[in-house]
């Protein structure tokens, strides 16, 4: 392992700790007496306090200095005064351990009074620190000049990513966002619960990955001996519950789905879904405005949440508008009472690409999807599903070409999607052959396969049902307005971290050059590098050996190029 210079001089720090008998990562717990955020908020002027959290400022002026910790609640200013830390002639603690064995990053706890300073900030004035965790790297802390420009800010999207536990530390909005997600849960579980419903847990291993059509992750079970399948949806469980005699039932799930990743999609998201026997999709729509309205106001105090350019207003109630007639609006095509042929030529004729694996159902979905979604910034619902975009859902009581069936869109995206639920066991039987039909043809998004014990649980009775699954993960991020889902999920799946290259002087060198320029030509690259012919020869043949540049030969000569 390669060490920088300063990784090298804190374990060297470390080293003489521990030769003066301190130990850096004492096991003792440390009675804290208050936060930063309580010490502010409750001032008295002389109280004694107790508190720990990480060194983040430190300025030494001789024999009284000042610092700054942060907490899980905030930040608070530390007086270190040499004499009262150290009372007797023994200075060391201030003189030695403090300034100069204590790094910026480590973890300390302090003990002292509270004071406020000539400049009026609330201060603790120490009676004495003990380290309570020794900092081996150093944060990527910003740096700010006499004239407040702030410069190495820790702000590469994929480093913060990677390195969250460093993004949280130095970059206090970030927590922001994760504890505005855990009030969004506990609002959600709070309202869910005050209804008298109840939460559940269901499967993440099932037989069968039924629910939604996604692809699985597919695992194996070895005492079993038969393929497993991680959750893409939780719905047919939750079904079988409301069977089972539960009236109303709820789940936060994890989901995963072997698909593409982009700013709006991780293969691993949360989803909540909700059934309530004896209701249908009206009464769910007053039932979710009711939900999002309360849940904003717990998450922001207010219903309005700014997401980029817009403001968007989750106040009750929400416009409601037919597939159909959107599709209408939007093209002047109207899809009712029209073949699947007739469909797919209008969507040519509108420029959307298509092709002849597509049924009914995917068509509309590709129009809605392409001329239309992107108009709805404010809350709206778009009800009335044809059927064939909607296997699980019960036909419309008004035309059985639909579905009772609503997305609610936000900016653009679908962040809720509910049904009156299919409870004919007949229907949804013949729902899942035509399903397997569409799969047979082509259609990666149609079910490939039946749940048979799904159906022998519809056989046996379900009342009436409305269901609802909502998108956490985006629904966090319209009310915290990032653009991004890897903003809003604490560790979201990345690539394959590449390993630090351990080069030695000859490979460096060339390797620099490369970095600044790739390809060049193999004799131009020589003569930069500055090496000798031996020390050529070994620099190139390493990176090769280490997969870090590769030589080709093309008519123009030899060149190097570095490798991805």
């Amino acid at each position: 392992m390669q060490l920088s210079e300063q990784e090298q001089v804190r374990r060297q720090k470390l080293s003489r700790l521990r030769e003066i008998g301190i130990n850096p990562y004492p096991a003792a717990q440390y009675h804290v007496t208050h936060s930063s955020k309580k010490a502010i908020a409750d001032y008295k002027e002389g109280e004694k306090v107790v508190m720990a959290g990480r060194l983040m400022r430190k300025k030494i002026q001789g024999s009284a200095s000042f610092g700054e910790i942060q907490d899980g609640e905030g930040r608070i200013q530390l007086y270190f005064n040499r004499d009262e830390i150290c009372p007797g002639e023994d200075k060391s603690h201030y003189n030695e351990v403090f300034k100069k064995l204590l790094d910026l990053g480590d973890f300390i706890g302090v003990e002292g009074t509270l004071f406020t300073t000539q400049v009026g900030e609330i201060t603790v004035s120490l009676t004495g620190f003990t380290l309570l965790s020794k900092a081996l790297k150093p944060l990527p802390l910003p740096k700010t000049d006499a004239e407040g420009n702030t410069y190495d800010e820790f702000i590469d999207p994929e480093m913060r990513y990677r390195q969250r536990y460093a993004d949280l530390a130095v970059n206090p909005h970030v927590k922001e966002v994760f504890v505005k997600r855990t009030k969004l849960f506990n609002a959600m579980r709070n309202f869910f619960n005050d209804a008298g419903y109840f939460e559940v847990e269901t499967p993440i291993l099932q037989p069968i990955a039924g629910g939604a059509a996604a692809r699985p992750f597919v695992t194996h079970h070895n005492s079993l001996d038969m393929p497993l399948y991680m959750r893409i949806a939780n719905e047919l469980y939750l079904k079988r519950l409301i069977v089972g005699g539960f009236e109303g039932v709820y789940e936060f799930s994890k989901n995963f789905r072997n698909e593409g990743m982009d700013r709006t999609h991780n293969p691993e998201f949360t989803a909540m879904e909700i059934y309530v026997a004896y209701k249908d999709y009206n009464w769910m729509m007053e039932f979710c405005e009711q939900l999002l309205e309360h849940c904003a106001m717990a998450v922001n105090g207010t219903t309005k949440a700014t997401f980029g350019e817009h403001e968007v207003d989750f106040k009750a109630p929400y416009a409601r508008v037919t597939m159909a007639d959107s599709i209408k609006h939007f093209t002047g095509f109207d899809i009712l009472d029209k073949t699947e042929d007739e469909i797919r030529a209008a969507a040519q004729g509108m420029g959307i690409e298509v092709d002849e694996t597509m049924g009914k159902g995917k068509l509309i979905d590709e129009i809605f999807g392409e001329k239309c979604e992107g108009n709805y910034i404010q809350p709206t619902y778009i009800t009335d599903y044809p059927k064939e975009m909607s296997p699980l859902c019960k036909e419309h009581r008004d035309n059985p070409e639909l579905t009772e069936r609503f997305e609610l869109m936000v900016c653009g995206k679908e962040i809720a999607n509910a049904y009156s639920e299919l409870n004919d066991p007949i229907d949804q039987r013949e729902r899942f052959e035509a399903q397997l039909e569409l799969a047979k043809r082509g259609d990666d998004e149609a079910t490939a396969s039946i749940d048979y014990d799904f159906l022998r649980s519809l056989e046996y009775g379900m009342p009436p049902t409305s269901g609802m699954g909502i998108g956490m993960d985006r629904l966090i991020m319209f009310l915290t307005n990032n653009q991004s889902i890897q903003e809003v999920l604490f560790f979201p799946q990345m690539k394959p971290e590449k390993k630090a290259l351990d080069l030695n002087e000859n490979e460096k060198a060339i390797y620099d050059l490369l970095k600044k320029e790739s390809p060049q030509e193999l004799g131009a690259l020589k003569t930069a590098a500055g090496l000798s012919n031996k020390g050529w020869d070994k620099g190139l043949k390493g990176l090769t050996k280490l997969g870090a540049a590769k030589v080709s030969k093309t008519d123009e000569g030899l060149f190097v190029t570095i490798a991805d």
